[in-house]
Order: C-alpha cells, then sequence, then structure tokens
C-alpha cells in the first residue's frame, strides 16, 4: 500500500510539471478510484490536460467520457471529435468507437460504409471488439457486401484475440452460429484465412 501512495504522489507530481502520460494516467485513476477518490471531474480534467497535447489515449479517454456522460454532459458531438483526433494517431479503440458512432448515427449521420472503414483500421491493427463489429457488418451486409468467409474470419479473430471474456463468449457464439450457415470447405477456408492473418 506505501508504494501504491508514492506512486500516486510521483504520478500527480509528473502530471503537474506536463507530463502527458502521467495526466492521462492519473485520469484513470481518478475514473476508477485507484488511490484517490473515484471522481469523474477530475478523470475528464486530467484527461483533457493530456488531450490537448495530442496524446492518443486521454484523446481516446476524453470521447468516452463525452459519449458515456460522465463527468461531462453527454455530447456524442464531442466524443466524435475527441474519438477522430486519436484514431488519426491510429489508436484502435477510438477507430472502433468511432465505427460505432457511425454504425449507430451517434454524433455523425448514419453510414455503414465510414463504419466499415474505420472498424477495418482498428480490426488491422489487431483490436478484437473492432474484428467482432467488422466480422458482423460482413454477416449481414452492412457497408460491404454480405459474405460469410470473412465473417467467419473476423469473428475467429476476436474469438482468439479478445482480452474481454464477454467478447470472446459473444465472438465464439457468433462464430459457431455463422459455421451453421456455411459447408465444411467454407469453414475450413476462413478458419485458414484466420490463421494467415496479420496485423497491419
Amino acid at each position: 500500500m506505501r508504494n501504491f501512495v508514492q506512486s500516486i504522489v510521483l504520478l500527480r507530481s509528473l502530471a503537474d510539471q506536463g507530463d502527458a502520460q502521467a495526466q492521462n494516467r492519473l485520469g484513470s485513476m481518478y475514473y476508477l478510484g485507484r488511490g484517490v477518490p473515484h471522481d469523474y471531474a477530475q478523470a475528464v480534467k486530467w484527461y483533457r490536460m493530456a488531450a490537448d497535447q495530442r496524446h492518443a489515449a486521454a484523446e481516446f479517454n476524453l470521447g468516452v467520457m463525452y459519449a458515456n456522460g460522465k463527468g461531462v454532459p453527454k455530447d456524442d458531438v464531442q466524443a466524435v471529435k475527441w474519438f477522430r483526433l486519436a484514431a488519426d494517431l491510429h489508436d484502435a479503440g477510438a477507430r472502433n468507437y468511432l465505427g460505432t458512432m457511425y454504425a449507430n448515427g451517434r454524433g455523425v449521420p448514419k453510414d455503414a460504409v465510414q463504419a466499415v472503414k474505420w472498424y477495418r483500421l482498428a480490426a488491422d491493427q489487431g483490436d478484437a471488439h473492432a474484428q467482432f463489429n467488422l466480422g458482423s457488418m460482413y454477416a449481414v451486409g452492412q457497408g460491404v457486401p454480405k459474405g460469410y468467409l470473412l465473417a467467419y474470419m473476423w469473428r475467429n479473430l476476436a474469438a482468439a484475440g479478445a482480452s474481454d471474456a464477454d467478447i470472446r463468449e459473444l465472438a465464439v457464439k457468433a462464430r459457431d452460429a455463422l459455421a451453421t450457415m456455411m459447408t465444411p470447405t467454407q469453414v475450413t477456408k476462413a478458419q485458414r484465412m484466420s490463421r494467415e492473418w496479420r496485423p497491419k
């Protein structure tokens, strides 16, 4: 516990000196209530300080706060702004969220093609949530031609790469349900495509 308190003191000192990484981490500490009181407004304050220095993770975190109305009024336009800034810095989580904003028409006009674009960018980086979302778009033919091979491949990759048990379970169920609509040859081919896939 003593080391944890010392870490918070050091982190705050670095954050006060303008260190963007420390500011983002301190924002996360306030968001989670770890070592400091749980305080969304303080989390937003520190995220914004880091985001103003073009720290991609802080920009993404600030977007999440606006999308969910935590520490700030819910504002999808602001969420999209911060997700786009982080996405432009190649933040995979921001790219996935931006895809979701386009898929649902939150803060931007609903646009399945744009959703696929952002999901693909994040999926190509190995983001399991984006891989699942991209697989779902292929499964129903939204923003892309309907294609079970690619739907299976992306869902399989999501199942294999997810660190979140919930997304892994969801991806496995969706992939297996899709397999019932495919021939054994198609499943074998989609599995091979999954094995041969590499992050970009």
